[in-house]
């Protein structure tokens, strides 16, 4: 009796490991990345109703990594994002840059960095390639940083209006 108890609490805890609070949201939308011929990720976007609205939360951004990128390219592209969007001066002042190479890992192909963004602001997680375990990385984000992290796909000026159209349902996804 003693062993099934402990195979039942083993499972359970590692079915918690595995759920997320997304785990059942729906797909707003999905779109590729690309740099000249090599797709570089697939992201999607998720809401409780499969719905986008501006500023409206709960919604989790899903980015998964095609090929391997380390994390100072990945704060480093980030950063043009943001410079890009007139959003550097923010960034700097509360030190969001350094918040994220804390954060990031190094990403290989399969790997996936998601941001849950709610009305307290948001909480990035990773998922290791061939792994069902999704766990959250670094700290609980403001909902300035939240904001102005989102703006990279999500705001009107962003570098990349068909990936942005793709992803708020907008336009056919990839």
């Amino acid at each position: 009796m003693k062993r099934i108890f402990i195979a039942v609490l083993a499972l359970l805890v590692s079915f918690s490991a595995c759920a997320t609070p997304w785990s059942q949201w729906q797909q707003v939308g999905r779109a590729t990345l690309s740099w000249g011929p090599f797709a570089v990720y697939h992201s999607t976007l998720l809401t409780p109703d499969g719905n986008y609205h501006a500023q409206t939360w709960p919604q989790v951004l899903v980015i998964h990594y095609l090929r391997s990128i380390d994390r100072q390219a990945l704060v480093n592209a980030t950063e043009e994002q943001w410079q890009a969007l007139g959003l550097m001066a923010d960034a700097q002042k509360n030190g969001w840059l350094e918040t994220l190479k804390k954060t990031w890992p190094d990403v290989r192909h399969g790997s996936e960095i998601m941001f849950l963004a709610d009305e307290h602001g948001g909480q990035f997680y990773d998922r290791l390639p061939n792994s069902v375990i999704t766990r959250p990385i670094g700290q609980p984000l403001s909902p300035q940083f939240r904001d102005a992290f989102l703006a990279i796909w999500l705001s009107p000026a962003t570098q990349y209006p068909d990936l942005r159209s793709k992803l708020i349902g907008a336009s056919a996804p990839d």
